[in-house]
Parts: C-alpha cells; sequence; structure tokens
C-alpha cells in the first residue's frame, strides 16, 4: 500500500514520501530556493585595522526536504567562474560568517597583489547531505549542492612586513600579518645550514640561540632537515622553531600504517601542501610528524558528522579514512588554516 503525502513548505508543493520496500524516498521540488548573501563588508583592508571581525551575511538553502547543510565562503577573481576558487571560510550556519581583517587579507594575497585594488567574486556554496534516499536520478551518493547569486565587489589589500631567512639554502621569508612586530611562517630547513633573520626595511639582522633573539646573534642552527613552523616576536626579542612535516599514511601509501609518512611540500605563494605519488586501492588520512597525537589528524566525518568530506576535512582522531578506489599515480593537496580542505587527482 502507498500513502501519498503532499506538504506545503516555503511555497513549494511536492515532496512525496512514500513507503517502500527499499525505505522512504525524497522527490526534489522543482524549485529549490538557493542560498543567498545578504550583505558583505567594507573591504578595503588595512593593518592597522588588523584584528578587526568582518562579516558576510547570508541565508541558508532551503532545498524543501531535510538534510544536513554545510556552507562555504568561497571568493575568485571577477569572471573566473569559481575555476581557480578561493575557500574562505566553512559553516553549519549560512546566516553569519566572520573572519578577521588580518586573516582574510593573509588568504587572498595568495592570490591577489598587495597595495592594489582587485575585483572579486563571491558566493556562499551550500553542500547537502540527505537524511533519506532521494528519487532523483544519479543521487547514489545523496549528496546535492545549491550556490548562491554571485556578488561581486572591490578588494584592497594591505602587504605585509617581513623577516628573510639568510643562508637557508633557499629564498624564504616569514611575515607579519599585523605588523606588530609578531611574525610567522613555514620554513624548509637543512639540519647543516644555521640561518639568521633580515628585517630589509630597517636593515637589521637577527640572531640567536635557545629561543632568544639578538641583533647581530649567532646564526639559529635547525631542529631537523624539512619544514618547520617559525614564529618571531621582535617585542620580547624570542623566537620558536618547530618541526612541522604533514605526511600522508595509509594503506594505499607505501608504507602503509607505518611511519614514515609520506612528506609533502609547501607552497609559500598558494598557501597549500601538495604531494604526487603512487598508490594502491585503500585509504589515506593526513597528520603531521609521524605523530597521531600532533595538531593534525584530517579525514572525514561519519554517520554523524556528514558534513566533513574532502572540502571540508575533519581535524579529530574521530574522523574517518578517505578512500583510494583506484591504483594510479595521484596528485594530493591541503589546505590548512580556519578551515580544512583537500583534492585527490588521478594523473
Amino acid at each position: 500500500m502507498k500513502k501519498l503525502i503532499y506538504i506545503t513548505f516555503v511555497g513549494l508543493l511536492g515532496l512525496l514520501f512514500a513507503c517502500e520496500k527499499d525505505g522512504d524516498q525524497i522527490f526534489l521540488p522543482d524549485n529549490p530556493t538557493a542560498p543567498t548573501i545578504v550583505s558583505m563588508p567594507d573591504l578595503t583592508l588595512e593593518r592597522n585595522n588588523g584584528t578587526n571581525i568582518l562579516e558576510f551575511v547570508g541565508t541558508p538553502v532551503d532545498p524543501g526536504f531535510v538534510a544536513s547543510a554545510r556552507y562555504f565562503l568561497e571568493a575568485c577573481a571577477t569572471g573566473d567562474g569559481f575555476n581557480n576558487v578561493i575557500q574562505i571560510l566553512s559553516s553549519d550556519e549560512a546566516t553569519s560568517f566572520t573572519i578577521s581583517v588580518s586573516d582574510l587579507n593573509g588568504l587572498l594575497l595568495k592570490k591577489f597583489p598587495a597595495d592594489e585594488v582587485s575585483s572579486l567574486d563571491f558566493r556562499i556554496r551550500s553542500r547537502l547531505v540527505v537524511d533519506a534516499g532521494t528519487g532523483a536520478p544519479g543521487a547514489a551518493d545523496d549528496t546535492f549542492e545549491y550556490i548562491s547569486e554571485t556578488q561581486t565587489a572591490n578588494v584592497t589589500l594591505y602587504g605585509l612586513p617581513r623577516l628573510d631567512l639568510l643562508n637557508s639554502g633557499i629564498e624564504q621569508k616569514i611575515e607579519s600579518a599585523l605588523g606588530n612586530g609578531e611574525y610567522f611562517g613555514y620554513v624548509k630547513l637543512d639540519a647543516t645550514k644555521s640561518f639568521n633573520l633580515l628585517d630589509p626595511d630597517n636593515s637589521v639582522t637577527y640572531g640567536g640561540t635557545g629561543g632568544t633573539l639578538e641583533e647581530n646573534g649567532a646564526a639559529i642552527p635547525p631542529i631537523s632537515t624539512g619544514w618547520h613552523q617559525l614564529s618571531v616576536s621582535l617585542n620580547d626579542m624570542t623566537y620558536e622553531l618547530l618541526d612541522f612535516r604533514i605526511g600522508l599514511i595509509g594503506d594505499a601509501t607505501p608504507n602503509g600504517w607505518d611511519a614514515p609518512d609520506q612528506k609533502m611540500e609547501y607552497n609559500p605563494q598558494t598557501g597549500l601542501w601538495s604531494i604526487t605519488l603512487d598508490l594502491v586501492v585503500g585509504t589515506v588520512k593526513f597528520r603531521v610528524n609521524d605523530d597521531w597525537s600532533g595538531s593534525i589528524n584530517l579525514g572525514l566525518g561519519d554517520a554523524d558528522n556528514p558534513q566533513y568530506t574532502l572540502d571540508n576535512l575533519w581535524n579529530s582522531g574521530s574522523s574517518q579514512n578517505i578512500p583510494i578506489d583506484e591504483a594510479g599515480n595521484y596528485t594530493i593537496t591541503l589546505s590548512i588554516g580556519s578551515t580544512y580542505s583537500a583534492t585527490i587527482t588521478k594523473n
């Protein structure tokens, strides 16, 4: 026996639930309501307002059926069509996306010039995981996307004060997001090459030992060979150098679930970590320093957290392994920051 129930929901007719052998089905309405961008902040960014909070206000998606939604605030160069998308924030709510001036400035500097006006397109993308099967063809994974109309705005970014690494073997720097004497960055070091720091704006060279910094001090010895996090405070003349080696681990990788992990490389221009390698059928996860107890343990969501996907990874020991369904050579990228996302592309 079939029982038809017609529901009127935000002006939409046609949600049909049918009792069948394989469970309930949802039939999609013809005109679901996409999310919208209601308002955007002034995007003339200034260093002296770096700690100020910017708010993008939106409205949620109304697909006409019960679903778990995840929202992504995204940007691209005007006219690009979001082919080269920048993910700014992700949230379970579309009504308010907040980010500091310094964080947004640092993120957009990866793609757009400082001290110039750039035209950007913004959108809110919603990704839904349906709580029941659908009658939509091709929707085997029960996921759907609804995207807001594009909003265009002029954005002015500011350049960042920097400290250049001297004698590290490659040209690299760390930057001060707020211009307040506090610097941070990822640097690639050779254990045999100690380095100094140059402030090019003031022609001052720094060095130090044991976390204490001084002008014209001794070259700083690396902890090991590979990527590090380097933090410097010119306010209290200290520095902190930490190993930071993001790797790929799993039974799809050459070493399986054993260390050492397959180490990724960092690109300061794009802000992405990447690796190209051969994988077999299996699963993978991301972690830092070959250690599950570190600050990075990235995977997918579970039945209770379906919003965590490749474009919104879950940083938790409870996160699920990422499947590799076909053997081959892959290029994998990883973005870490206020959110975590990855791409896995078979070459």
